[in-house]
């Protein structure tokens, strides 16, 4: 790998994740050359990046027209496209997974986001999705509402790699973490070989920070801009202590004693939304051990280009963190009712991707057949 601000983010424990994915860009080489210069080690994808990759079309018309001549619907060639994206890319990141016993050379996959709130469909389609893709590399993404809770961990229960997403509460946090080592112990009854099984837990940033800020711009006093962007990063930052204090638990022990892997925190949504921001903010400021970061590529070469590595910028951070959470409070800035508004508004805007997706799809279809 490189002598580079990524090579060294991935020297001070963490592991960098592009998020993105498409047809092109694995046939294309680029995500080839991003694994050489810029150590990535890992890709994830939602309904947005897949609606994105598809209305650009390239690399996909042979596809969808075989998947016209055989008849196939919308939501069938969807799964199709997809699983056979992520399955390719697998195959590129297979000696990453090998190399690392299976924490990186991941590439996550997610379940239509009408299933948020339908645990059974959730399960189902996650079991699909991993029979599909037929790659031990792969994860299923399933968001972190209270539906999708007992589904991360009936699919960890059947050896599934999950990818939980959509976290934005501690609370909920907390929640993911026992959905996960029930699952764990599940799988363990079932047999399954727990060191096969991996799982990391996305927190979303810099949303949190376009939620908060806006509502300390709306008050408007000199306390209030004092607090602006910093929710993202301290919320993040707790998340890391909660993690941690799992991984210290005796239940986590036994099973870790047993080969199980411990269920690593992912920073997600680290591209800056506040052009006024420092591009890398997100990236230089969740620096910890046993992290993973997921980044758009514009974020990515960012950091290649000028981010720094000042080592752990999280552990020390920790009674600051919830000295900027108190203070929020103490604005009326409500905590879970932020949390809430932010897990509903991702669902709404994966909704709207995937929406868009079929509309995508369903005229390919039409051109293909006509």
């Amino acid at each position: 790998m490189t002598n580079s601000p990524t090579a060294a983010l991935s020297t001070a424990g963490v592991s960098i994740w592009l998020d993105d994915l498409s047809r092109s860009r694995i046939d294309s080489g680029e995500l080839t050359a991003l694994r050489a210069s810029h150590n990535v080690v890992g890709v994830t994808t939602n309904p947005t990046i897949f609606a994105s990759a598809l209305s650009g079309g390239v690399g996909y018309g042979e596809s969808i027209a075989d998947c016209a001549r055989r008849g196939l619907g919308v939501a069938e060639t969807i799964i199709e496209l997809t699983t056979a994206d992520v399955a390719a890319a697998c195959d590129l990141f297979a000696d990453d997974a090998a190399r690392s016993g299976g924490r990186d050379g991941r590439v996550s996959i997610e379940v239509e986001p009408g299933l948020a709130h339908d645990t059974a469909g959730t399960i189902a389609q996650g079991r699909e999705l991993w029979a599909r893709v037929d790659r031990e590399n792969a994860m299923i993404k399933v968001p972190a509402t209270p539906e999708g809770l007992p589904a991360i961990t009936a699919l960890i229960a059947e050896g599934i790699s999950v990818n939980v997403t959509l976290i934005f509460s501690l609370q909920r946090y907390r929640q993911v973490i026992n959905a996960y080592l029930t699952g764990l112990e599940l799988a363990r009854a079932a047999g399954h070989d727990l060191a096969r099984i991996h799982s990391v837990a996305s927190f979303f940033v810099s949303r949190v920070d376009t939620e908060v800020d806006a509502r300390l711009a709306s008050i408007g006093t000199p306390e209030a801009a004092a607090l602006m962007s910093q929710a993202g990063i301290a919320n993040a930052r707790l998340a890391y202590e909660v993690a941690a204090e799992s991984h210290e638990s005796e239940r986590a022990e036994l099973l870790r004693s047993l080969g199980a892997n411990a269920q690593r925190p992912l920073w997600a949504s680290t591209g800056v939304k506040n052009p006024e921001l420092p591009d890398t903010l997100y990236v230089a400021e969740l620096i910890a051990p046993g992290t993973v970061n997921t980044m758009p590529e514009a974020t990515l070469r960012a950091f290649g280009d000028h981010g720094e590595v000042r080592g752990d910028t999280i552990s020390s951070e920790m009674l600051e963190s919830n000295q900027l959470l108190n203070a929020l409070d103490g604005l009326g800035i409500d905590y879970v009712e932020v949390t809430e508004q932010l897990e509903r508004e991702g669902l709404e805007k994966f909704t709207a991707s995937w929406d868009e997706l079929c509309a995508t799809v369903a005229r390919a279809l039409e051109e293909a057949a006509a």
